[in-house]
């Protein structure tokens, strides 16, 4: 497994964390390592298309993934 670290905008408390933490659960394919202000840390296979699909949920639940 490949493990992968996205900085997050506009996480700024346990809430936010928790909303992300949601989003994330719900994205095949990938295991939550990590939701930390800040940040998100997952593990997964599909290095190709993991990515896009983690910082897509991470959008939904209303935060900035940055580059």
């Amino acid at each position: 497994m490949h493990e992968q670290e996205i900085r997050v905008d506009g996480m700024s408390c346990q809430h936010c964390v928790m909303a992300v933490q949601k989003a994330l659960n719900e994205v095949p394919g990938i295991t939550v390592k990590v939701v930390r202000v800040g940040a998100v840390v997952y593990a997964t296979d599909d290095r190709e298309h993991a990515e896009s699909r983690v910082r897509a949920a991470i959008t939904s639940a209303g935060y900035t993934p940055l580059p």
